[in-house]
């Protein structure tokens, strides 16, 4: 069996209902995780703790950006504002690329609406570029192979 080495995250790309809306140069919370209840039973005297998982909880999505005339994830968002979940609600996914823009990795996100969108935070004597960051919520995840 070959090895490789670890996936260098470069760019990822954001599809949402197959449509491209964005390349983010940061994503953070891509997982998923169970609550743990402790079942306690006594065993032949001894008292034990059993730990079983629980309810299923995804993770939130954050993804960053330097702000663009692209205007898809804004608009997306104001879907949510005025209250059109059933149009909110897109199925997306993020692709990573790696340095020569192939993709090498790649999360499908079921139901996936914008929690917050956020532009950036002005200084006047700052050299920094404009941020925008756009927060996803989901009711399923999976990462598939490319």
């Amino acid at each position: 069996m070959a090895s490789t080495d670890p996936l260098v995250g470069f760019q990822f790309q954001l599809d949402v209902g197959g449509k491209v809306t964005g390349f983010f140069t940061e994503v953070s919370g891509i997982g998923s995780e169970h609550e743990v209840i402790e079942h306690k039973v006594t065993v032949e005297g001894h008292d034990l703790i059993h730990k079983i998982p629980g309810r299923m909880k995804w993770n939130d999505v954050t993804l960053k950006r330097g702000i663009t005339d692209n205007m898809q994830i804004w608009e997306w968002r104001d879907s949510v504002v005025e209250g059109n979940m059933k149009q909110a609600r897109q199925n997306c996914s993020i692709i990573m690329f790696d340095r020569e823009y192939k993709p090498a990795a790649q999360w499908d996100f079921v139901n996936a609406w914008p929690v917050k969108v956020t532009g950036p935070e002005f200084k006047s004597d700052s050299n920094d570029y404009g941020v925008e960051e756009l927060v996803l919520t989901h009711e399923g995840m999976k990462r598939v192979k490319i």
